[in-house]
């Protein structure tokens, strides 16, 4: 069992919710902002066609392949999707201070491959705990 701050870890598992209730876990990068986890995903993800129904979350610390070790903490949460400019430059932004030139890799990557857009679209988690983003 971890006690570092979901932000903290490289991966974390955010799991959405069907609309019968099954959850769907997917690792995804995570960083903490303002007391939020902030994710980035495509815009025409499960994870965000998901949240439009359902905005209840659960995050848990995980590795790349989304396995979760024995014993790590889950914690619930809520998302709102950031879809506007300035949300997606927050983004964006702690996104580059963490994962830095993978982040920028994948970002500008996917842009190229898609002839300058960029149909990405940012999560915002407030956790049930309000110590369990990090800082």
């Amino acid at each position: 069992m971890s006690s570092r701050p979901l932000g903290d870890h490289e991966y974390v598992s955010l799991a959405t919710h069907r609309r019968d209730g099954t959850p769907v876990p997917t690792p995804v990068w995570a960083v903490p902002d303002g007391g939020e986890l902030l994710v980035w995903t495509r815009s025409d993800s499960g994870k965000v066609k998901r949240l439009r129904n359902d905005v209840t979350v659960t995050v848990t610390p995980c590795d790349v392949r989304g396995r979760v070790a024995d014993g790590a903490e889950t914690v619930r949460g809520t998302a709102r999707l950031l879809e506007d400019a300035a949300g997606l430059r927050r983004v964006r932004r702690v996104m580059t201070g963490k994962y830095g030139w993978k982040f920028r890799l994948i970002d500008t990557g996917g842009a190229l491959l898609r002839l300058g857009k960029r149909p990405h679209t940012g999560i915002a988690v407030r956790l049930a705990s309000t110590s369990a983003a990090g800082s």
